[in-house]
């Protein structure tokens, strides 16, 4: 029975030194925030947007001595209409536009277009299902478009997609 009187629990730390600690691991916590999000919002500062001309419908744009400037264009492309690789009886309509840096040929917005028609029906409905798919399906359409302008599409640009 003398041992059992004999021995004492072990205490751990004072409440002094857990305090301390808690202090020291809360302040480089809010240290290491402050400095990840400060590395984080540099690269989101927004350029400024210039104000945009009298005649900002049109593709062409006008200096001062009278002579068109080329600028980006907007050209639509006809409806797609067709029915997907799998499942068959499922059809899509894509309508989209293809944003060009400067006026093209109708030759080329054809080209895309077919181009655009040939991949869709090659799509799996698998591979469109929710939002993921989508962004998938607008980067490929977005690939295909330069490629087949050479690098002048700078962005296909979905306008209603509808699957049926």
């Amino acid at each position: 029975m003398a041992n059992v009187e004999q021995a004492q629990p072990k205490r751990g730390p004072s409440l002094v030194i857990q305090l301390a600690a808690l202090l020291v691991m809360t302040g480089a916590a809010v240290g290491m925030g402050w400095v990840s999000g400060g590395y984080l919002k540099q690269g989101e500062a927004p350029a400024p947007v210039p104000a945009a001309p009298e005649n900002a419908g049109s593709p062409e744009k006008t200096v001062d001595a009278g002579k068109p400037v080329a600028g980006p264009a907007v050209v639509q492309l006809a409806p797609i209409t067709t029915n997907l690789a799998s499942p068959s009886e499922v059809w899509i309509r894509l309508e989209a536009s293809v944003l060009y840096d400067a006026p093209q040929p109708p030759e080329m917005t054809e080209q895309i277009h077919q181009d655009l028609l040939a991949y869709v029906r090659t799509l799996k409905m698998h591979q469109i299902e929710g939002a993921s798919g989508y962004q998938h399906l607008k980067a490929d359409l977005d690939e295909r478009a330069a490629l087949r302008s050479g690098g002048h599409a700078k962005q296909v640009l979905i306008r209603t997609m509808l699957l049926e």
